[in-house]
């Protein structure tokens, strides 16, 4: 743990998460599972494949009207944010397969999505999952001076239309990715000599980064203008797929954090959090749309994020199944289990807490 950093209680009188662990730990070798990923996820990598990519190969194979040559890139981002929550997800947290070379295939899936992996890993699986909604430690809070996600961030006279323009700035996230935040995160991070797992050298993380993006650029711009397809159309069909999955991780990843419910701890002068790891992350997290099937599938079980917080190691096919054995533990140990009933609820409190935040100057 880097100087600074937060502390958690270790104090966890009421025994939450050992109770937990034991009650989720019995359910798999009740049921002789594995926690890791199962035919389920294998079948649902070939569909998320196959939405992501066919619809790539159908551009450069044939000539269409604009219109469907529009809408397959579409279809394309759609596919694009399906592998990223359902396969890279899975595979960068270690929870795709039992065996570690299969889950750094998956989780290299990512560079086709435009990210990298030591990037991806020290963002997501650090600092997010560590410091969940701590402003100054989790990155997933930080969106410069242009939109404000916590009481403790500074206020500008523009957030007061952050509700509004948010969502024309969400479809930049992996845009982002791909241009700019990966070479900017690499050189902060290994400044800080930050990784998950083994600390390669920062030569070998510079020239992963320069060979990976020149062949996903090679891929998604090089290539179809080569097949003939007139460059402007290439950049706009890569606009618009990376704004379409943009779009959808952005809204998928705020409504399990950013909304009215969720908190934003503070460490006291000493540098402590309150509650244990464990507990902080019923406070600061929260699930929608739990019994909706088609966004259970779609998401990867991000819709299920306090089980994926708690237990990042075990597969999203199997957070419905745990899903109330975590409600319960928290309801017998009297704490929070923050859970929208449906994706509206999440996205109108998303978005009227954006509203708040944006009529508040931050704390003093």
């Amino acid at each position: 743990m880097e100087a600074g950093s937060p502390i958690f209680s270790k104090n966890d009188q009421l025994k939450f998460f050992r109770t937990l662990n034991k009650r989720v730990n019995d359910y798999f070798k009740d049921n002789n599972l594995s926690r890791t990923g199962n035919w389920k996820l294998h079948l649902k990598t070939i569909v998320m494949f196959s939405i992501f990519l066919v619809p790539y190969f159908f551009v450069l194979a044939m000539d269409m009207p604009f219109w469907m040559y529009l809408l397959l890139n579409i279809i394309t981002g759609i596919g694009m944010a399906g592998v990223g929550m359902n396969v890279m997800h899975d595979g960068n947290h270690g929870s795709y397969s039992t065996k570690s070379w299969v889950n750094k295939i998956m989780g290299g899936s990512i560079y086709i999505l435009a990210g990298n992996v030591y990037n991806w890993q020290v963002q997501h699986n650090v600092l997010h999952h560590t410091y969940t909604n701590i402003l100054g430690h989790d990155e997933d809070l930080e969106a410069g001076r242009i939109l404000r996600f916590t009481r403790e961030a500074k206020w500008y006279k523009h957030h007061k239309f952050q509700h509004v323009y948010s969502i024309f700035l969400y479809g930049l996230l992996t845009f982002n990715w791909a241009i700019t935040t990966d070479f900017l995160q690499m050189k902060r991070y290994l400044a800080r000599k930050l990784s998950y797992g083994d600390f390669k050298s920062p030569t070998f993380q510079w020239t992963t980064l320069i060979i990976t993006k020149v062949i996903y650029f090679s891929i998604w711009l090089v290539t179809p203008m080569v097949m003939g397809i007139t460059w402007w159309k290439v950049i706009l069909g890569f606009a618009v797929m990376h704004y379409t999955a943009g779009l959808i991780l952005s809204i998928v990843f705020q409504l399990a954090h950013v909304v009215h419910e969720t908190h934003n701890p503070v460490p006291n002068e000493n540098g402590e959090i309150e509650n244990t790891w464990a507990i902080h992350q019923l406070y600061t997290t929260a699930n929608f749309a739990p019994k909706n099937w088609l966004v259970n599938y779609y998401t990867g079980g991000l819709n299920h994020q306090i089980e994926h917080h708690i237990f990042p190691n075990i597969s999203h096919i199997h957070y419905d199944k745990i899903a109330e054995i975590v409600k319960q533990t928290a309801k017998e140990c009297n704490l929070p289990y923050y859970e929208f009933k449906t994706m509206r609820e999440a996205v109108i409190s998303h978005f009227s807490h954006l509203k708040e935040l944006g009529k508040k100057p931050q704390l003093a």
